[in-house]
């Protein structure tokens, strides 16, 4: 299983909840794709992120098939227009 986690700062803050539902309705909808989180930050640190996605994804085959899917397009879409900057990182796992 593939682990993909991305940290996202967003332009307008006000917008968190609303992205944080836009990322969440892909739930159910991509093969492969079998856990899907999305969060904002508790702690307002220096260092903290406005919200994190945490997907996790049968293969890597299937997270690289979610990257194209007519379903993430848009929401990858929405988010480039609503954030910042982002990271990401990706990362295999035994289990979920």
């Amino acid at each position: 299983m593939i682990r993909h986690l991305v940290m996202f700062w967003l332009q307008d803050k006000a917008r968190v909840d609303e992205a944080i539902g836009v990322l969440e309705a892909m739930r159910g909808r991509i093969p492969g794709l079998l856990k899907i989180e999305a969060g904002k930050d508790l702690l307002h640190s220096d260092r903290s992120c406005d919200l994190c996605l945490h997907t996790v994804f049968e293969t890597k085959e299937a997270l690289d098939a979610y990257r194209t899917h007519p379903v993430h397009v848009p929401v990858q879409q929405y988010m480039h227009g609503v954030m910042e900057r982002s990271v990401s990182a990706d990362f295999e796992v035994d289990a979920i």
